[in-house]
């Protein structure tokens, strides 16, 4: 399969702010999506209305039409798509309001793009398995060290060994492996992961931390460093440090 006939994943982005726009679009772009803009809700509800989307990110501040009555007439017409909000505001009732509305996520501004990309990815793997885990999404291979990462199979491989991580392993390494000798924040890995951020789920990711670190462990070039009170960092030495290959099979 070549590149161009890989299946890309189709994004309508509503959002007023146009620096905002024209950055974020080019960037979704960039890295695989294919995306409708819409400058307001009245022309994001016309845009849902005319073509098929995968994925919706909506502003909550627009002129018109804002995000939530968007939302919340687009959820009388179709209860599944997946809806993230991207607000200014960070206020709980607004969140509460935002998934009462049926969103499946919630960004407040201003946010990491990295971090966007994989919670898109996680909702729509999520919502839509067969269709996002299938062999039309690309599998990412990952080399770190004598590793070989498989994140889409979920194996990590050596020369003498194939270890079939599970599925909270595999994306906790894929995100160390996307942000590699740099820092990964425990906020961001326990949001994307987890879906969440509270002590008790901290706890269970420096579990699985520890695990990863014993499957690295016969490399010594690879290791996870913890930084202190902030999260891990991947360190991988050397030249080859790491590689996503995109499948052609």
């Amino acid at each position: 399969m070549t590149k161009e006939q890989m299946f890309k994943p189709k994004i309508l982005f509503v959002e007023d702010d146009p620096n905002l726009s024209m950055l974020l679009k080019d960037y979704l772009e960039m890295i695989g999506y294919v995306v409708d803009h819409a400058g307001d809700g009245v022309a994001g509800l016309l845009c849902f209305q005319k073509n098929s989307y995968d994925l919706l990110i909506l502003d909550v501040m627009m002129p018109k039409k804002d995000g939530f009555t968007l939302a919340t007439e687009i959820r009388q017409k179709n209860q599944t798509i997946p809806i993230i909000f991207l607000t200014a505001k960070n206020l709980k009732e607004d969140r509460i309001k935002g998934f009462q509305t049926g969103c499946d996520d919630y960004i407040s501004k201003p946010f990491n793009t990295e971090e966007l990309n994989l919670r898109i990815q996680a909702i729509l793997k999520r919502c839509e398995p067969d269709k996002f885990n299938s062999d039309n999404m690309q599998n990412e291979i990952f080399y770190l060290g004598k590793f070989l990462f498989d994140s889409a199979n979920m194996i990590l491989s050596d020369n003498t060994n194939n270890r079939k991580l599970t599925r909270k392993e595999s994306a906790l390494l894929e995100l160390l492996c996307r942000n590699v000798n740099n820092v990964l924040t425990r906020e961001t890995a326990l949001e994307t992961v987890w879906g969440e951020n509270d002590y008790f789920i901290g706890r269970s990711m420096d579990v699985f931390i520890t695990k990863l670190r014993k499957y690295l462990k016969p490399d010594p070039s690879v290791r996870i460093a913890n930084v202190h009170g902030v999260g891990f960092k991947l360190e991988v030495e050397g030249e080859n440090v790491v590689e996503p290959e995109k499948s052609t099979a």
